[in-house]
C-alpha cells in the first residue's frame, strides 16, 4: 500500500497511551490509581445531561449548520461578554468536535513546508503532531520551572523568524499547571506590532480553572491582535463533558468561510443534542461548576503538599487547570523510567514530562482530576517505592 508520508508524521497522547496500560494491569487484577488521564471525574452536571435528553426526544435529530447551531453561537457570544467583557460577532464563532479539530485546522491553514510555528514546551502534544503533520517546523519555546511554567514575551518574540506563520499560547497550561501574567501577554501582544504577518492560535480551554485568586487573562482582550487570532475554548474540562465533544473557536472573520468548508469537509456538524446541552451549560445553573472548582483547589493543595514530602520529589503549586508538573529530578530516574516505576510498582498511572517536550525531562505530570482519598492513597505508595530504592 502507497501511505502517505504524513501520516507517519502525525505523533500521540501518551495519556491514552497510559490509561490503556492502566487498564490492561487493572484487568488483570491490579489495582490502579489512574493520575495519568485529563479528565475530571465528575458526572456532567444533571441540567445539562437533561437538556440533551430533551433535544432528542423533541426530534433533534438531523444535521445541524456546519458552523453550529445560531443559538450556541450566540449563547457563546454571551458568555463571552459576561466573563472577559468582549464583543464579538456569533458569525465568528465556530463549533467543532471538541478543541482538537481547532488544532488541526490552524495547523492546515497556516502549517506548509517551509514555514515554521512557535509552540510551547513542556505542551499538549497534540500541538506538535499536528505541526508535523502540515510539514511545517515546530520551534519550541521553553515553559521552565523557574518561570512559574509561563512564557517568556521575549523569548517568544525573539524565536519569530521570516518564516514563522503561527504562535501557540496556551494558559492556564497543560501540562504544567502553569499560568503567564497579564504583563507578560501585554509585552507579547505589544512586540507583536513588530510581526503583523504572524497568527496565533490561544487555547483557552482551562479559561475557568484557575486558583488563589488569579484572574483568566483572554488573548480575545486584545483588539490589535483580532484580525490573526484564533482563541479554542469548549465544554469539556468546566463542565466535565470530555465525551460529549463539544468545543468552540473564535476565528478571525477573513478564516470563517475557510474554517467552515473544513468543517463540511471534516465532520459535516456537530450533533445537534449535544449542542443543545451547549447552551443549557452556559445559559444554565454555574452551581455544579463552582462545587467542582472548590473540590479541584483543595485537591491541588493536598497533592502539591504530598507531592512535596516525597524523597527526591519537588512540586509547584499549580495555578491552574488540573495538573501538577512535579520535579522527580531527585529520584535519579529520568521521567519515562520514574513514569514506568510509578505505574508497575505502586500502580500509579502519571505521565513522563517528555510526553510534553523535551523540556519535560526531569518532570512528572500527575492529574488532580480524581478524589483527595485516591490522591493520599497513590501518594502513600509511590512513597514506599521511592523509600525502598533509597
Amino acid at each position: 500500500m502507497r501511505i502517505s508520508k504524513a501520516v507517519n508524521r502525525l505523533g500521540t497522547e501518551s495519556a491514552f497511551q497510559v490509561l490503556a496500560r492502566a487498564q490492561a494491569l487493572a484487568a488483570s487484577g491490579r489495582d490502579i490509581i489512574n493520575l495519568g488521564i485529563g479528565q475530571p471525574d465528575f458526572r456532567t452536571p444533571d441540567n445539562i445531561v437533561e437538556a440533551g435528553i430533551k433535544a432528542l426526544r423533541d426530534g433533534h435529530h438531523g444535521y445541524t449548520p456546519a458552523n453550529g447551531l445560531p443559538a450556541l453561537r450566540e449563547a457563546v457570544v454571551r458568555d463571552l461578554a459576561n466573563r472577559n467583557g468582549v464583543q464579538i460577532s456569533p458569525e465568528r464563532v465556530v463549533i467543532q468536535p471538541g478543541g482538537k479539530p481547532t488544532m488541526f485546522y490552524a495547523m492546515l491553514i497556516f502549517g506548509q513546508p517551509g514555514a515554521e510555528i512557535l509552540t510551547p514546551d513542556p505542551g499538549f502534544p497534540i500541538y506538535r503532531s499536528a505541526i508535523d503533520y502540515s510539514g511545517a517546523s515546530p520551534v519550541p519555546y521553553p515553559l521552565t520551572e523557574a518561570n512559574g511554567f509561563a512564557f517568556d514575551a521575549d523569548d517568544v518574540l525573539g524565536r519569530i523568524t521570516d518564516k514563522t506563520s503561527l504562535i501557540i499560547i496556551n494558559s492556564p497550561a497543560n501540562p504544567t499547571g502553569g499560568v503567564t501574567p497579564k504583563a507578560e501577554i501585554d509585552k507579547l501582544v505589544k512586540g507583536l506590532e513588530d510581526f503583523p504577518e504572524v497568527a496565533l492560535l490561544s487555547d483557552e480551554i482551562y479559561s475557568r480553572m484557575l486558583y488563589g485568586g488569579r484572574q483568566h487573562v483572554s488573548l480575545l482582550n486584545y483588539p490589535s491582535i483580532a484580525d490573526r487570532l484564533i482563541m479554542l475554548d469548549g465544554w469539556s474540562k468546566t463542565y466535565a463533558m470530555t465525551g460529549w465533544r463539544l468545543g468552540y473557536a473564535i476565528w478571525p472573520e477573513a478564516l470563517v468561510e475557510i474554517v467552515t468548508r473544513l468543517c463540511i469537509n471534516d465532520h459535516s456538524c456537530v450533533n445537534a443534542a449535544t449542542q443543545m446541552a451547549g447552551i443549557e451549560a452556559l445559559e444554565g445553573p454555574q452551581d455544579a461548576v463552582d462545587q467542582m472548582m472548590l473540590a479541584f483547589d483543595a485537591r491541588r493543595l493536598r497533592i502539591t503538599e504530598l507531592l512535596n514530602a516525597l524523597n527526591g520529589v519537588q512540586s509547584a503549586e499549580p495555578g491552574g487547570a488540573f495538573y501538577a508538573f512535579a520535579n522527580i529530578s531527585g529520584t535519579g530516574l529520568n521521567a519515562q523510567q520514574t513514569q514506568d516505576l510509578f505505574l508497575n510498582e505502586a500502580g500509579v498511572a502519571a505521565i513522563a514530562g517528555t510526553s510534553f517536550g523535551d523540556w519535560g525531562e526531569g518532570f512528572l505530570r500527575f492529574s488532580y482530576a480524581n478524589s483527595i482519598e485516591n490522591i493520599e492513597e497513590a501518594m502513600a505508595r509511590i512513597g514506599h517505592v521511592l523509600a525502598a530504592r533509597a
